[in-house]
């Protein structure tokens, strides 16, 4: 078991508690997430029309095309998704475009907190570099 585990509990929560007041002062509070594999696929025949007494039917058969990776950054001062990102893969680079993007939508803001959890692209060294030139930058893992 952490030992620090309640005191890093306390330190999420207040980040929630007090978005709304910091976001009147310039810093933003973000929690980001990935859902990966998503599955990107299309029905091999087109649905069967409802008729009266029948729903509508659908083939279960389909084709392929992958899978995708959606980013989703929620702000949690107004509740809003801001600048979600979806492609191919979930790398580093992947990553740090998320996080310039969300920079870009307030390039004045004071701060950002990110609360998210420990993935290795997360914390890396590309991401800890870029934050060390914005200053702005603030990383809270999720536990």
């Amino acid at each position: 078991m952490d030992e620090e585990f309640d005191a890093k509990v306390k330190d999420i929560i207040y980040l929630y508690l007090t978005a709304i007041e910091r976001a009147q002062q310039g810093e933003h509070k973000i929690s980001i997430d990935e859902m990966t594999g998503i599955q990107a696929i299309e029905r091999l025949e087109k649905e069967l029309p409802m008729r009266p007494g029948k729903v509508v039917r659908r083939e279960c058969e389909y084709i392929r095309h992958g899978t995708q990776t959606l980013i989703e950054n929620f702000n949690m001062a107004n509740g809003k998704i801001i600048k979600p990102t979806c492609g191919d893969s979930r790398t580093e680079s992947d990553f740090l475009l998320n996080i310039r993007h969300i920079i870009e939508t307030d390039p004045h803001a004071q701060k950002w907190h990110r609360i998210m959890d420990c993935l290795n692209t997360h914390q890396s060294e590309s991401l800890v570099a870029f934050g060390r030139r914005k200053r702005r930058l603030r990383y809270r893992p999720r536990y």
